[in-house]
């Protein structure tokens, strides 16, 4: 006795059509940066040349804790330093909206707390034909927020805004100049 199965082609067609998609390549330029992620990151980084990572890392978390940030994670022999700090995120303005909002009945969400989170990694830096670079790091920082609403509801934002980052980094510079001086 011979079973037929209704509908055991198109479910073999399915299949094989399923095993042939996943052969399917990665798409040319998939991979590639785009020209704005390229200008934050270059924004975000700067290198340092005549020190070595130990003083660039203690410099960095220097500068962090001089603005204010509580470094809550630091591991040196990867060259990572996280530091936070808590600001208030209320405005007059939103106040101002949320007051006019409930006069029509509505319940409007402010902006209550925010975390201000500082992010630094250091990488031996690299000539144009790769080999690392003797005493010359790359110092990449990224700054975030998140904020917590009146109704305990939480958003995460990069802070992109360029005088950060020169901040950042002119008062990187002083610090780094004062540690190979040993001052």
């Amino acid at each position: 006795m011979k079973l037929k199965l209704p509908g055991a082609p198109i479910a073999l067609a399915a299949s094989l059509a399923f095993i042939l998609s996943g052969c399917a390549g990665v798409p040319q330029g998939a991979l590639a940066l785009s020209q704005e992620s390229l200008e934050t990151r270059q924004l975000q980084s700067k290198k340092y040349e005549g020190i070595n990572e130990e003083r660039i890392l203690s410099a960095s978390a220097g500068v962090l804790q001089d603005m204010g940030f509580t470094l809550v994670e630091s591991e040196t022999s990867l060259g990572v330093i996280i530091g936070n700090k808590d600001r208030s995120a209320v405005s007059a303005g939103q106040i101002a909206l949320v007051f006019l909002a409930a006069l029509g009945g509505a319940n409007a969400a402010y902006d209550k707390d925010q975390k201000i989170i500082a992010s630094l990694v250091t990488r031996p830096a690299r000539g144009s034909e790769g080999q690392l670079i003797a005493d010359t790091y790359v110092a990449r920082v990224t700054f975030a927020r998140s904020v917590t609403n009146s109704h305990n509801i939480i958003r995460y934002e990069s802070l992109e805004a360029p005088e950060l980052y020169q901040d950042f980094f002119e008062k990187l510079s002083k610090s780094v100049f004062l540690e190979g001086a040993n001052i």
